[in-house]
């Protein structure tokens, strides 16, 4: 039987929870990115900004290959998350082909390893 997992993700890190045969398993990563800013203003600034915005894109592809590592052998995918990471991370299982592996996909604050777990059991055992 291959596990069901689900993966909260933001641009920092992301927690995997695995289930499979009544044994859970959580692992964490981490992204060690930087805050990406954006700048306003002047033209000089623009060279600049795209170097940062291409560096940052290239960490967030590097990141978001280490999660989908640790999920390849997925039956089913929940993903969660505060922002935008988890819609351009479910972009990232499409291009992987395990776009369809996707459950669900919700809006969720911080949440605790424990309490991660919990979710996740609650949506695979519905």
């Amino acid at each position: 039987m291959k596990p069901h997992v689900g993966v909260w993700i933001d641009h920092r890190k992301a927690v995997v929870v695995s289930l499979k045969d009544r044994i859970e398993r959580t692992r964490r990563i981490l992204s060690h990115m930087q805050k990406h800013v954006r700048f306003s203003g002047r033209a000089e600034r623009i060279s600049a900004e795209d170097q940062r915005d291409r560096r940052f894109a290239g960490q967030l592809d590097k990141y978001y290959d280490k999660v989908v590592s640790f999920i390849r052998d997925a039956d089913a995918i929940l993903i969660l998350g505060p922002g935008e990471a988890k819609l351009e991370f479910k972009a990232r299982l499409d291009g992987e082909a395990l776009g369809s592996l996707v459950v669900g996909i919700e809006t969720a604050d911080k949440m605790t390893d424990r309490q991660l777990a919990s979710k996740v059991r609650g949506h695979f055992s519905e």
